[in-house]
């Protein structure tokens, strides 16, 4: 029997090619949804949508391209690097230990103050999760990738820098093979920090609908974004949808419109 976890990564090794992918998993169900594609171009711009509806156990993407190609995270990787400092010990506790401000003055002002973890990720502090990064360590962050099996892996370019300008690159069905694990509580890490860093993530509530999800933005700390992610799960009572976004951004309108976009691909896959 092959569970859903070997079919997601069968689908993401193979870049979501389903006539190649689930040769041997005949009851997985894939769909390409030209209606999700015209969401990006109604803005101008660029993107993917994948989503995976979990009790029906049907993933549907807007293409066959983009839903593989493997790009740098930004900071959706921080549900990743929570998950790695709470399991170390870097961070005891998401809401009590602090992160000092450095003192540096940068363009996003909710950064130029003290964050715990918690509040960290609201505001997707880059600076504390690069420290969180460094705290962890080359050989402890290159661990938990590798048990994790997070996208290529590929921690080069600097320990605080190889999620947003460095080697590191997943792709959207990556993306949501990842989420769905931690969702779910199987990572090979503890059931506590599963928890919290379920817990922590940004919420946003959309009728009876609880989305939980991380946001990314390729080039914010540089103050030149080119590309925005959103990453997460939609819960509709028992139905829950795992999906994975990414888009160019080439306006402020286009980094307002992630979640923007993102909730209009989840209603047209009746998500929410």
């Amino acid at each position: 029997m092959i569970n859903r976890r070997h079919a997601l990564g069968l689908l993401a090794a193979t870049s979501l090619l389903p006539q190649r992918a689930l040769a041997s998993v005949s009851y997985q169900r894939n769909e390409f949804r030209d209606d999700l594609a015209k969401r990006f171009f109604d803005l101008g711009t660029t993107g993917t949508f994948v989503g995976y509806k979990v009790d029906d156990y049907l993933i549907i993407a807007s293409d066959k391209v983009r839903s593989g190609e493997g790009r740098l995270p930004a900071s959706t990787f921080k549900s990743p690097n929570s998950l790695i400092a709470l399991e170390t010990g870097v961070v005891e506790d998401p809401d009590k230990d602090v992160f000092k401000w450095d003192g540096v003055k940068r363009s996003i002002e909710a950064w130029n103050k003290d964050h715990t973890l918690r509040s960290a990720i609201a505001v997707s502090a880059v600076p504390v999760y690069q420290e969180i990064a460094r705290r962890i360590g080359q050989e402890r962050m290159q661990k938990y990738l590798d048990l994790f099996d997070y996208g290529n892996r590929n921690i080069g370019g600097g320990i605080d820098q190889f999620w947003l300008t460095g080697d590191l690159r997943i792709d959207p069905v990556q993306q949501i093979d990842f989420v769905d694990r931690l969702r779910r509580g199987v990572l090979p890490v503890s059931k506590r920090s599963q928890d919290l860093a379920r817990d922590i993530l940004p919420v946003t509530k959309v009728g009876d609908v609880t989305i939980r999800a991380k946001s990314g933005l390729l080039g914010a700390e540089l103050g030149k974004p080119s590309l925005g992610w959103m990453v997460g799960w939609a819960e509709k009572g028992n139905q829950q949808t795992v999906f994975a976004m990414n888009m160019d951004c080439k306006s402020p309108e286009h980094i307002a419109a992630r979640m923007t976009v993102t909730q209009q691909c989840l209603a047209d896959i009746v998500a929410i």
